[in-house]
């Protein structure tokens, strides 16, 4: 499980950490949902992360409305912390969908402190049916989940208003094509540069890595280190300086979300010593939906091997 960091950037406001999908999404390529002439009441859905928010938006079309409770990509995620208007949001929705495995317990906290039979929930890890050892929280860069989750999400949604069901259905089938750029580049990445050697701060991107058959160099005890805002071991310290130094790999990926002074030395020792970085994500960032976000971290990859440039920000 996860534990509070150090804030390093401005802590999120209450008005982002409430923010629409619809208006943190603008200008993505995304094709958009279909369109009913129901006229009855929207089902009211609320999201643990943006990234989950967006395809449940992408499903449900103009049949729901969609909040993300952790939206800001220049925040930290370790460190929210509920407040009466989250309560508030949580306690009032009909379907919520949220990742598990201790990333965002608040959300299950919150449910338990406003019980409500009617209401549906959906959690990722539940949908994949992983245990609860799993070491890897970050379940929205495993190219398996989404296609489950969406599927989870147009039945949720079509139990709660069937008369909108066939557009439901629809919309999931348009947003599990829509992956298809993805999983290809995916595809090709690991074709094309087999058993990559990168470096990263943290597992965030590591189920992404292991899809397009990249080596993570990184020691794991390191990265739950960083991880679980904890020491990491001198001897894994000096492994993870010498991949650096020895310019033993190709790219580091750096967690723009979750940073330290450990964190910053390596993204200095990945510049002194020539090492392109690609910056990751924890939370969707502006003016993409989810499978924009998907694709662009892989051409971003693609780039620094190929070119040997970096895309530090999306």
């Amino acid at each position: 499980m996860k534990t509070a960091r150090t804030v390093v950037a401005a802590t999120a406001s209450a008005s982002l950490l409430t923010l629409v999908l619809a208006g943190c999404a603008t200008g993505a390529s995304s094709t958009s949902p279909a369109a009913t002439t129901d006229s009855s009441p929207k089902v009211t859905v609320v999201a643990g992360e943006n990234e989950y928010a967006d395809v449940v938006q992408q499903i449900g079309g103009d049949r729901v409305d969609v909040s993300a409770i952790l939206s800001d990509p220049n925040t930290d995620p370790h460190t929210f912390e509920a407040s009466a208007s989250v309560a508030k949001e949580v306690a009032g929705a009909k379907l919520i969908v949220q990742n598990g495995l201790g990333y965002d317990d608040f959300m299950s906290d919150l449910e338990k402190a406003s019980p409500d039979d009617s209401r549906s929930v959906i959690v990722a890890q539940d949908v994949l049916g992983l245990p609860d050892s799993t070491d890897n929280p970050h379940l929205w860069y495993d190219p398996k989940t989404m296609p489950a989750v969406a599927k989870a999400v147009a039945d949720a949604l079509s139990e709660l208003d069937p008369a909108s069901a066939d557009a439901f259905h629809a919309n999931l089938a348009t947003f599990t094509a829509s992956l298809s750029d993805w999983t290809d580049a995916l595809s090709a990445f690991a074709e094309d540069h087999p058993k990559t050697p990168v470096a990263v701060t943290e597992p965030v991107a590591d189920f992404m890595l292991d899809a397009a058959d990249a080596d993570v160099e990184t020691p794991w005890n390191l990265q739950a280190a960083i991880m679980n805002d904890t020491d990491p071991s001198a001897q894994d310290t000096a492994t993870q300086d010498a991949l650096f130094t020895g310019k033993r790999v190709k790219v580091f990926l750096y967690n723009q979300q979750v940073t330290d002074d450990t964190t910053d030395k390596y993204l200095q020792l990945a510049k002194d010593n020539g090492i392109p970085v690609v910056g990751v994500y924890e939370t969707m960032p502006a003016n993409h939906h989810y499978q924009d976000w998907m694709l662009d971290e892989v051409k971003a990859l693609e780039t620094a091997v190929t070119q040997g440039t970096s895309t530090e920000h999306l």
